[in-house]
């Protein structure tokens, strides 16, 4: 992978973890994707016992995952444990003497890519504008495709390559750096799905486009959600007055009835683990048809 697009996840923890005061009030698009997402389950007849909200920020999936699936066990996890603090509920005193009354879940911090779960033990993994973070997505799936049982589901969304196009073309005529991080194409996930071994997924994708009245608007709603540039190719320091002058005097030619576009191309995704009948074999049928152990 080229280095200048690596994500540095200990300055990915600490933009999350600041953020996590001011996400909900910014996170508009966010709910709305997730609602768009939770609009396809009911096409899907599936019953999860265990589900994994991987990415689960301040926890607004988790809540709507929990109301569909009332009987369900339910695993936030997420980079930032701030994020996870104002997701985990304050419990009353009544309901931890009687834990029966409420459903069960569990808070981990901890990476998407490195999941602290075991084997085939979960039923579905959602995962709501997440992998963008990732900077080995394929090995993401191939951890999504470890932990979850046979017959379990993936739904995801992500951000595919146009996400921000406009901010990009921006700075791109003012100097080298990467300011806005790179993502991955529908297609190229597609393939990526089908080479960890998930069952025909099924890709889509839309364009959705905010619209600000300046410049500062759009980086202030990204600040908000913690989506700062953690690119390692990105500039170290401040960007000099001058250069930031230049990059809005850029963003401003693309101004259309009077506002500032900020494009997101968004990636919906979902895939089955189906049955792998080698899991049958024993180590010694394995070794004599060359399969790995």
């Amino acid at each position: 992978m080229n280095s200048e697009y690596t994500l540095d996840k200990k300055q990915l923890r600490t933009a999350f973890g600041r953020a996590a005061h001011s996400y909900d009030q910014a996170a508009v698009l966010q709910r709305e994707i997730s609602h768009r997402m939770l609009s396809r389950l009911e096409y899907i007849k599936y019953r999860p016992d265990i589900i994994l909200d991987a990415g689960s920020g301040t926890g607004y999936g988790s809540q709507q995952l929990a109301k569909r699936y009332p009987k369900s066990q339910l695993i936030a996890l997420d980079i930032a444990w701030t994020m996870l603090s104002h997701a985990r509920p304050n419990t009353a005193w009544w309901q931890r003497v009687l834990p029966l009354q409420q459903q069960r879940a569990d808070y981990v911090c901890a990476d998407i890519e490195q999941l602290p779960i075991k084997n085939e033990s979960v039923g579905m993994v959602w995962s709501n504008l997440a992998f963008q973070w990732c900077n080995d997505l394929e090995h993401t799936f191939a951890e999504m495709h470890r932990i979850l049982r046979t017959d379990g589901l993936l739904m995801f969304s992500t951000f595919g390559p146009d996400t921000l196009k406009e901010l990009r073309q921006a700075f791109a005529r003012i100097d080298g750096y990467q300011h806005v991080n790179r993502f991955a194409d529908m297609h190229d996930i597609g393939d990526m799905l089908v080479n960890k071994r998930f069952s025909t997924p099924v890709m889509d994708m839309e364009y959705i486009t905010l619209t600000y009245d300046d410049a500062v608007s759009v980086m202030r709603d990204l600040k908000a959600i913690g989506a700062h540039n953690v690119l390692q190719g990105r500039q170290q320091g401040l960007m000099g007055k001058n250069k930031w002058q230049q990059a809005i005097s850029e963003y401003e030619k693309l101004r259309r009835d009077g506002k500032l576009p900020a494009t997101f191309e968004v990636v919906y995704g979902h895939a089955w683990k189906p049955f792998d009948p080698r899991s049958i074999l024993t180590p010694e049928t394995r070794r004599q048809l060359g399969l790995p152990p």
